[in-house]
């Protein structure tokens, strides 16, 4: 009886676990592949923007203040928003420019001579991978609550595959067979979900988190003081707020400064608390006493921030730089293929059991219903707001 019970359950979680593989599988592999491409989404714009490439060197990079002056020199009529340190040695600086309408114009300097090599507009790969894939250009209201709802099912797709898969901790270095393809496509869905549990854990809970941000259960952001607003600093005298700051906090690696309106200036980066945001340690100073008001140091964060502050290095796997990144990809990777064989799987299966003609992913579409034509609308619906939503505000 209770061998016929855990059978039973077994059977009901495969159900649920196929469900969830077929029914949303378009869906779930556009937000996927969206997903792993945004980790390096700043490199594929490397890739197509040829201002934005240098070559490193050996010699010490130009100061905060250089770099900031060639940025507001090349824009005269424009505001200094946001200036950005190299992602890696062969990026150049990043400027963001506000010209009082519409969205920042962003402008490239290189590092070491604080010579502008480029300008580009709002729009960008970045921008595409970012929006499309955190909630697919529709209102955040709606398109992010939509897109997390996947972390959830996600979770349960994980909990029903080790539920199913009879003594899983045996298959971790069990070889694919070869010889039939629903064979060879099972037993590659089973050993790259095996290699995958940690991240597909990792990726349903960070996606879970967004979701209760979305609805309510956000982190208190300390709230900037108001400064009077003054003239953009640049040159020498930006830099003696980058000294100041270094000297309030000498393990800050400072990698952006914002020049707000009413609040000062904000430098921000990584300092001594680990696995957060640049947001997470700022300083704040005002530009006419080069007095610091505000500082925050991600060591001081409390439990619920430290979780806001922790989950985009952890969804993405920036915190380690260009190798937790590749990681990440390739995981990512493995995660989206996952969603791909599953789709196989279910369709060679009613191939062979009703004897079906057609193709596998004719087959499978079939088996969608009307979820195949959900999941393609939104697709869609997607690319076609693209060109709209790119362009508009951060």
């Amino acid at each position: 009886m209770a061998k016929a019970q855990g059978k039973k359950g077994r059977s009901l979680w495969w159900v649920v676990h196929s469900w969830i593989g077929l029914k949303l599988s378009i869906f779930l592999t556009f937000i996927l592949a969206t997903g792993t491409l945004a980790v390096f989404a700043h490199e594929f714009d490397w890739l197509v923007t040829p201002a934005m490439r240098v070559a490193p060197r050996a010699e010490p990079v130009a100061s905060w203040g250089a770099w900031a002056d060639a940025a507001a020199r090349a824009a005269p009529d424009a505001r200094l928003q946001t200036l950005y340190a190299p992602i890696d040695p062969w990026f150049t600086v990043e400027a963001w420019i506000d010209h009082g309408k519409g969205a920042p114009e962003r402008i490239y300097v290189d590092p070491w001579t604080a010579q502008v090599t480029g300008r580009h507009d709002w729009a960008n790969v970045h921008r595409f991978l970012r929006q499309v894939h955190r909630h697919l250009m529709l209102p955040t209201k709606i398109g992010i609550p939509l897109v997390c709802s996947l972390a959830l099912l996600l979770a349960v797709s994980l909990v029903s595959g080790v539920v199913t898969y009879k003594k899983w901790w045996r298959g971790f270095f069990r070889m694919p067979r070869g010889g039939d393809g629903r064979r060879l496509t099972g037993d590659l869905h089973r050993l790259l979900g095996l290699w995958s549990l940690w991240f597909v854990a990792l990726i349903a809970l960070t996606g879970i988190w967004y979701l209760v941000e979305t609805l309510g259960g956000n982190a208190a952001v300390p709230k900037l003081p108001e400064i009077a607003a003054g003239p953009i600093l640049t040159g020498q005298r930006l830099d003696r707020l980058v000294a100041i700051a270094r000297r309030t906090d000498p393990a800050l690696d400072i990698r952006e400064i914002r020049f707000m309106k009413d609040n000062g200036v904000v430098l921000l980066g990584q300092s001594s608390a680990w696995l957060v945001r640049d947001r997470a340690n700022a300083l704040v100073i005002d530009p006419a006493t080069g007095k610091v008001i505000t500082s925050l140091d991600g060591r001081n964060l409390d439990v619920h921030q430290r979780i806001s502050e922790m989950a985009d290095p952890l969804h993405f796997g920036t915190f380690g730089g260009i190798w937790t990144k590749a990681l990440w990809f390739l995981f990512g990777a493995a995660l989206t293929a996952m969603a791909v064989t599953g789709t196989m799987i279910y369709a060679m299966r009613l191939a062979k059991a009703s004897r079906a003609q057609g193709s596998t992913m004719g087959l499978a579409w079939r088996g969608m219903g009307i979820w195949a034509y959900i999941g393609l609308a939104l697709i869609l619906l997607a690319l076609a707001l693209t060109p709209g939503a790119i362009g508009g505000a951060s």
